[in-house]
């Protein structure tokens, strides 16, 4: 992941001193660590939300036999939420960023503070990668090892 790490970039300078020194430190912060934060603040809401739901009254086994056991949204987010643990991140977004619009949309339409935030941090996994804090990394470099290695001639 080349983008793992943030890069400085170019920009014009003020002549003040402090204020260029201040907004070049801040350029070079980690954008991993932006990175992880985002996927466990979102993260946790969707946790909290898995507890609730399994300690409702709809979540013994009679109530899901009930309904045919359709209780889970295949997204990832009934089990361990591979969007969290850093693996296969980039696709785990995808039915994330789905459920967000759906329910935006169709449940709380006045909502939107929470679940732009939410799909900001989404997008942001989504379009940056996840960074070094994930399961996604070591596999990734680990191809891009295999890729790089010359092919032996027989």
């Amino acid at each position: 992941m080349p983008d793992a790490v943030a890069v400085p970039t170019r920009v014009q300078r003020t002549g003040v001193l402090w204020f260029d020194s201040l907004r070049d430190c801040l350029a070079r912060f980690p954008l991993s660590i932006i990175l992880l934060a985002g996927r466990v603040g979102v993260g946790s809401v969707f946790f909290k939300a898995r507890l609730l739901k399994y300690n409702s009254p709809e979540s013994r086994p009679s109530a899901r036999s009930r309904h045919g056991g359709a209780d889970r949204h295949g997204s990832g987010t009934d089990d361990t939420d591979p969007a969290l643990l850093g693996l296969a991140t980039r696709v785990a977004t995808l039915p994330k960023l789905g459920m967000i619009l759906m329910i935006q949309t169709f449940v709380y339409p006045n909502a939107y503070q929470d679940h732009l935030v939410w799909s900001r941090s989404f997008v942001l996994v989504l379009t940056r990668g996840p960074g070094v804090f994930s399961l996604d990394y070591p596999i990734e470099r680990l191809m891009v090892r295999r890729t790089a290695a010359p092919a032996k001639v027989a």
